[in-house]
């Protein structure tokens, strides 16, 4: 067994026979995914996914957040988990195009890797629960992207392959958020559960899903994910990296970066969150 392994910024544990669980545990910072973190977290999966032990992986957060998203104190050009060529928007050197060659190398591993959300799950936090293959929350789950309202458009643009043309186009345009149970109306999220019955609903499934052979899983995992690529799922996120890199050169883009290095990143995010009364608000940030 590749595990136990001691790590900073995540726990790693086994709840029950077969099934691997990764708890993202940065708390102080709503568990905003650092290249830190993120090597740590892809680590781990990839271990699991040597492991012939292990069939499942559930990815956790808290009670107060799945992952608020990517760590925006931290320089995005250092410690990265994988090497990325610099795309078109050089200021973070292709940073778009690398989490969504991170998506993908969650989508491509042979076991299947379960979201468990709770509290917020925003930007990059809503990237990487999109990247697993089943998805549970509670109804109260905050899922978001609201950095649309100073970059165009998501790093991972998803948004239209899920929800479609309407419902991704109020996402996008507003940057507002969807619930747990609205998650699962729109089909994101695979069903909703009150948070101190999500664990255990969680585990069942997992125990379920790793009762199938791993050679036969695989293959059905594949059998789903081979006809999203055909369907062009692939083709269409890394088109949108492109965009995304694109419009880190805009006015309103560069302005934003400007007014974090003079006024601190919370003050900023607050300017941009407030007209909207969402996000930033004192009850958000306790």
């Amino acid at each position: 067994m590749t595990f136990p392994v001691d790590y900073e910024f995540i726990k790693v544990d086994v709840p029950a026979e077969k099934v691997l669980r990764i708890t993202l545990n940065r708390p102080e910072a709503r568990n905003a995914l650092s290249n830190k973190l993120r090597a740590e977290l892809f680590d781990a999966l990839y271990k699991a996914d040597q492991d012939d032990s292990i069939n499942v992986m559930i990815i956790r957060g808290d009670e107060k957040a799945f992952s608020a998203g990517y760590d925006l104190k931290m320089d995005l050009r250092e410690d990265r988990p994988f090497y990325t060529s610099p795309g078109l928007g050089h200021m973070v050197g292709g940073w778009a195009r690398h989490v969504v060659e991170g998506s993908f190398k969650i989508w491509d591993l042979a076991k299947p890797v379960i979201a468990q959300v709770s509290g917020y799950c925003l930007a990059g936090g809503m990237e990487l629960a999109h990247s697993c293959d089943l998805i549970y929350t509670t109804p109260d789950a905050k899922f978001g992207y609201p950095a649309v309202r100073m970059i165009s458009t998501a790093d991972n643009h998803f948004f239209a392959s899920v929800f479609g043309l309407r419902r991704s186009m109020e996402l996008m345009l507003t940057g507002d958020s969807i619930s747990g149970t609205k998650a699962v109306e729109w089909g994101f999220a695979n069903a909703a559960y009150p948070y101190d019955e999500l664990e255990e609903k969680v585990l069942d499934m997992a125990q379920r899903v790793a009762s199938v052979p791993r050679d036969i899983q695989q293959m059905n995992k594949r059998a789903v994910h081979k006809q999203m690529d055909l369907m062009g799922i692939r083709a269409a996120l890394l088109a949108g990296a492109e965009l995304q890199d694109l419009s880190s050169l805009s006015k309103t883009a560069q302005s934003f970066g400007e007014k974090v290095a003079q006024g601190g990143l919370t003050k900023t995010l607050s300017e941009r969150d407030g007209k909207f009364g969402d996000y930033r608000t004192r009850e958000s940030e306790d």
